[in-house]
């Protein structure tokens, strides 16, 4: 009999062990299970028998074990690519163009519940806004206007998204390609554009440079002209005084050959066998200056002065000797004032001011003409009318013994 027992108790000890290692093992298990640790950067949805509970925290949470489930969500800003597109522009031009959208989960129970994959969701939404986008502009603007087109389809993005708790950060369009034909015709026409430019500017250098030697060659022919009118009007004042000293020359040798007739007529007078001589005041007078001029003082004959009687104011007027000094300072200073208005004129035409003020030399001749005409008329005038007048010594013959 007890042979037959020690086997019994045997068996009996050994299912005790399993069954406290299988209850260990369910403990475990079950710790395992009821355990959660949730990352700093990321949040987890936690279902039990199917049905949703609440959000696990990051740190260390505890679940009912074995009927658990949870759902990673990373909270971190995340990169989708968006797969390159083709699309036609409203100018019917066939391009390619890919993207880069970068999105964050701002409520995860809402990217839990509802969308099932928020990520191939926005990716696809993403697709088909950049699509609609080009397609709805022109081919020139999809190469210009990039940051339009991000604008453009984050603003598409953000309204369904907002629904699946998910904010669109940024959309950045990497690339948009047209077509291999399309980029041969812009190419041609870059070329053609550039070539235009350059002719363009090569044109403008060619246009400057004629101006500048147009320009160049006017200063000159003015430069020139001014000198040709101030050689002229040098020439004109040099021929006016001389025609003034040859005028003034001929009135001397006029009144030296009366007095030298005046003393051979005195000569002759005085081998005569008469005492008594009637001789006019004029010729007195003549005779008085020459004799002055020769000596200095009028001759003394038996302690009476011979007199003798200067130019009246008519009379010097008439033949001009008050006067040569008064035109030739006249004519310097003219001559003069006429340089500096010359080198005004010539600074202003370099400095490109308008050149319209410029005398003409013919005119500034013609108007020294008039005035030295002028002079001579008015001194033909004052001796005609010195002729015309009578001379209150006319009738009066001075008598010399």
């Amino acid at each position: 009999m007890v042979v037959e027992q020690l086997p019994l108790q045997s068996v009996a000890g050994g299912a005790l062990l399993f069954v406290g290692a299988l209850v260990l093992l369910v403990v475990i298990a079950a710790l395992l299970s009821a355990i959660e640790i949730v990352d700093a950067y990321e949040k987890r949805a936690l279902t039990v028998f199917g049905e949703y509970r609440k959000l696990l925290e990051p740190g260390i949470n505890f679940v009912p074990p074995f009927v658990s489930n949870t759902y990673r969500f990373d909270m971190r800003t995340q990169t989708l690519d968006v797969p390159r597109q083709e699309a036609i522009t409203r100018d019917n031009s066939p391009v390619t163009a890919d993207a880069v959208v970068y999105i964050k989960v701002m409520d995860a129970k809402k990217a839990f519940l509802q969308v099932d994959n928020y990520k191939k969701a926005v990716s696809n939404l993403a697709q088909t806004t950049l699509r609609a986008v080009l397609g709805d502009m022109e081919l020139d603007d999809t190469l210009n206007k990039r940051q339009e087109i991000n604008a453009r389809i984050r603003q598409e993005l953000d309204e369904p998204t907002d629904e699946w708790g998910i904010r669109v950060e940024s959309v950045e369009v990497r690339e948009v390609n047209p077509s291999k034909d399309v980029q041969r015709a812009m190419e041609q026409q870059t070329s053609a554009e550039r070539k235009r430019r350059a002719m363009i500017l090569e044109a403008q250098g060619e246009r400057r440079s004629a101006v500048e030697k147009a320009e160049g060659d006017k200063q000159s022919e003015i430069i020139r002209a001014q000198g040709e009118k101030q050689s002229q009007i040098l020439e004109a004042q040099g021929d006016a005084i001389s025609t003034v000293l040859r005028a003034k020359s001929a009135e001397s040798m006029g009144e030296r050959a009366v007095i030298d007739k005046g003393m051979e007529t005195l000569a002759d007078i005085g081998q005569g066998e008469s005492t008594t001589f009637v001789m006019p005041q004029e010729l007195t007078s003549l005779v008085g200056r020459y004799g002055k001029h020769l000596s200095g003082s009028d001759v003394e004959a038996d302690g009476a002065e011979l007199e003798s009687r200067e130019f009246d104011d008519e009379t010097r007027e008439l033949i001009g000797l008050d006067d040569i000094a008064e035109i030739i300072g006249e004519i310097d200073e003219e001559a003069e004032m006429d340089l500096e208005a010359m080198e005004q004129e010539a600074q202003a035409i370099k400095e490109g001011k308008d050149a319209g003020t410029i005398s003409d030399p013919d005119a500034v001749i013609e108007e020294m003409d008039q005035d030295f005409q002028g002079r001579t008329d008015g001194g033909s005038e004052t001796a005609s009318e010195t002729d015309a007048e009578p001379s209150p010594d006319d009738g009066d013959d001075s008598t010399t013994n």
